[in-house]
């Protein structure tokens, strides 16, 4: 087995751009575009509490199953994607989560939500679970 130890991965003809070509041999993609740029993983309920996380600097409580995050860089635009898990007790009767860009919630330096329970009754789960992926500033 060979080890690669390396700081730094530049593109040969842009600094900003390496290709991966995929398993098949046939497609390729972007390095940068696939990375998650910010998640976390917290505590929902009671006092929320980071339990791990990259690119955040801070976490709201902002009432029941409402919250917001707060990134270390900035996305480049508010056209970025979450992916959002939220891990619930077996009395919510299963729960979901919903961010939206069109009420201004969402900016490039932070992302807010609600967690909702199946009768979309605003809950607090038991651990919350956010990815990000974008362009970052």
């Amino acid at each position: 087995m060979s080890t690669l130890a390396i700081n730094t991965i530049s593109g040969q003809t842009a600094a900003n751009s390496v290709v991966v070509t995929g398993e098949g041999g046939t497609t390729t993609t972007s390095l940068q575009q696939g990375l998650c740029k910010v998640f976390i993983n917290f505590n929902g309920t009671g006092t929320i509490a980071t339990r791990d996380s990259f690119n955040t600097s801070s976490i709201a409580d902002l009432g029941v199953g409402n919250y917001r995050v707060v990134f270390n860089n900035n996305m480049d635009n508010i056209n970025y994607t979450n992916v959002l898990n939220c891990n619930t007790t077996a009395s919510f009767n299963g729960m979901f989560g919903s961010t939206d860009t069109a009420t201004g919630l969402n900016t490039t330096s932070q992302l807010e939500f609600f967690t909702c329970s199946a009768h979309s009754t605003n809950n607090n789960p038991r651990t919350v679970q956010t990815a990000t992926f974008g362009d970052l500033a």
